[in-house]
């Protein structure tokens, strides 16, 4: 009978040595998944990015904008030129 004892408190201590590395690799996978996921959010580079392309979609709309307001006075610049052009030749 003592024999079954010990078998049986050094089967449950091992399984309770397995339980604990388990569990410490989990809350340890837990923590590194929790820092990387962190570190991602505090990242600064992709500001930069970020605020290029805001500047540049500004430029873009700017642009647009102007040439809408300056697309008749271009049109009869280039209709200018080329009756100039065809009453030259």
């Amino acid at each position: 009978m003592g024999n079954l004892l010990g078998e049986f408190r050094e089967k449950n201590s091992m399984n309770l040595t397995i339980c604990k590395r388990a569990y410490n690799r989990a809350s340890d996978a837990l923590l590194k998944y929790s820092l990387q996921v962190r570190d991602l959010l505090e990242r600064e580079e992709g500001q930069d990015l970020v605020e290029y392309a805001l500047v540049v979609a500004i430029i873009a709309f700017g642009a647009t904008t102007a040439m809408k307001g300056l697309s008749s006075e271009i049109k009869t610049a280039f209709s200018t030129i080329s009756s100039d052009l065809g009453s030259s030749l």
